[in-house]
């Protein structure tokens, strides 16, 4: 069956929007059926046939009458706009109605079982609420799965935390909250949608706030389908530009579809004061409900910042050389930055290395794709568990070959180490003592280092050529201020690595440049 075809208990004189439509119909059909059978799951009109909004079918025009076909769609609003019920209504739409496919399955993904359950409980009081769903799905609130058994298709909710989802074969995926995965990668939401292949119309729906980071997951996907790289994916997204400001109305509109409408205006604009108020709570309130991209810790620089600084490096074989090393500790990144400045711009040069043995496994745990930048040359993999302090210590003797080093700043903690190793490379007492510079990596260093960087990544004097590992480095470096306003970066505070941005501050360290305290700090973007 599909519901549509169901005997109605309406009178038969009632034209029911269904009559004469099919899915060829695209999103007609989608909306017709779900107004049909959807009931309204929770609030004051629980029980009520839905009625979509304007902007709720623009969404599913979006999905269901692209031209190319949909193969992904991503719809990302802020928070309290009916996320939830929307997709439990299209979910419902692929199990039941005639666009099903037959003996196939649906799944929801999540980070968490809460998560997970929320879709499928939302889906279960639809069902429960309509009386032709009720008398054609099962419902297993244990198992968090519905059965429409007419046509053998299925729908299980599932969680990040649960057993490996390899093996299922869905014709459908809902990606809830995506927005929650830090980091470029989720094995999740690999496995699903590597599991798709084996039918011919899959649809993945990503429904979610967007991340905190450009680097995370839902971020780059987002990025990728603003810039129609692939016309069979499609993206309904709503953020408030960040020109307006936060806490108008107009700002929360453009972020909020249904703001005045089944939104509470009067406690979203409840929560904006809040915020103003308490700038500790602003991230929050921009990310969740401006829908921005705003990472709740204070960021060092913003990723437009940065990003403007994005030109091609020069050679800096020519001219005075500083750096800084970021020694690490057992099996982490290890990351020396060498800079040079020609025609008034400081050209940034950064190498990295991590231990060959266990990269996949690092790459998984920080969620970082350190092997396909190894495959392009952007990390060095060095043979072994750990960082060798004697391959540096070599690689270290050819820089000084090669370049006009001046000086290079260290962290005194693991240089203890690396200096018999320099010694053993032809580095003498004295050169080590002249071009060698002890870096602290507390206030008193630190915060004269990162003002002079930041000034210069402020007025785009620097040019970094958008290094991956090192714009990774510079989206999670976080900065943490004593009472005196001094400043430091703060690897504890950081959610992923910021080892380059370390040593980049530390080379700026070294230069001995001077600039004045800026009498502003942009780091919430």
């Amino acid at each position: 069956m599909a519901a549509s075809k169901k005997k109605q208990s309406t009178p038969k004189q009632t034209k029911s929007p269904l009559d004469g439509l099919t899915p060829k119909d695209g999103s007609r059909f989608a909306i017709a059926w779900i107004e049909e059978y959807c009931r309204i799951p929770e609030g004051p009109r629980v029980g009520k046939r839905v009625k979509l909004r304007a902007w709720q079918c623009q969404i599913l025009q979006e999905i269901y009458d692209n031209p190319y076909g949909t193969r992904r769609a991503i719809i990302s609003f802020g928070r309290k706009n009916g996320k939830t019920s929307l997709v439990a209504f299209i979910m419902l739409l692929h199990l039941c109605s005639d666009m099903l496919i037959v003996n196939s399955h649906i799944y929801s993904a999540a980070q968490s079982r809460d998560q997970a359950g929320i879709l499928f409980r939302l889906a279960a009081k639809v069902v429960r609420l309509s009386p032709i769903l009720a008398a054609n799905v099962i419902v297993r609130d244990h198992a968090k799965e519905l059965e429409f058994k007419a046509a053998g298709t299925k729908y299980n909710a599932l969680s990040a935390e649960a057993a490996t989802a390899f093996g299922l074969s869905p014709a459908l995926v809902i990606h809830d909250e995506l927005g929650q995965v830090r980091g470029p990668r989720s094995e999740l939401y690999e496995a699903l949608e590597t599991a798709t292949a084996a039918h011919s119309r899959p649809l993945s729906i990503i429904i979610s706030t967007q991340a905190p980071n450009d680097g995370d997951l839902l971020s780059m996907l987002i990025d990728d389908a603003l810039a129609k790289n692939d016309p069979h994916t499609v993206i309904r997204l709503y953020t408030a530009s960040p020109e307006l400001d936060p806490f108008s109305d107009e700002a929360i509109q453009a972020a909020n579809p249904a703001f005045g409408d089944f939104q509470n205006a009067e406690e979203v604009r409840a929560t904006a004061l809040r915020a103003k108020r308490m700038p500790a709570s602003e991230a929050s309130y921009r990310n969740l409900y401006l829908n921005q991209r705003v990472a709740a810790s204070t960021r060092f620089i913003s990723p437009s910042t940065w990003i403007a600084c994005n030109t091609p490096q020069q050679s800096i074989i020519e001219v005075p050389v500083f750096g800084g090393l970021d020694l690490s500790a057992v099996d982490d990144l290890t990351a020396c930055v060498l800079i040079g400045q020609i025609g008034g711009i400081w050209q940034v040069w950064p190498t990295f290395w991590l231990p060959e043995d266990n990269l996949i496994e690092r790459a998984k745990r920080d969620r970082v794709p350190y092997d396909l930048w190894v495959s392009n040359g952007y990390i060095t993999t060095v043979p072994g568990k750990s960082v060798d302090y004697s391959y540096i210590a070599e690689w270290l003797r050819d820089v000084f070959d090669k370049f006009r080093i001046q000086k290079i700043g260290f962290d005194r903690w693991n240089f203890a180490q690396l200096k018999p190793w320099l010694l053993r490379a032809d580095f003498t007492e004295e050169r080590i003592e002249t071009h060698f510079e002890e870096f602290g990596q507390g206030f008193q260093s630190m915060s004269p280092a990162l003002r002079v960087l930041e000034a210069e990544i402020l007025n785009c004097r620097i040019a970094h050529g958008m290094n991956p590992v090192l714009t990774m480095c510079a989206d999670n470096a976080v900065v943490q201020s004593d009472p005196a306003g001094n400043r430091k970066l703060n690897k504890a505070k950081s959610v992923r690595r910021i080892d380059g941005m370390v040593a980049l501050a530390m080379a700026f360290g070294v230069t001995n440049l001077q600039v004045e305290a800026p009498e502003y700090e942009i780091f919430v973007i």
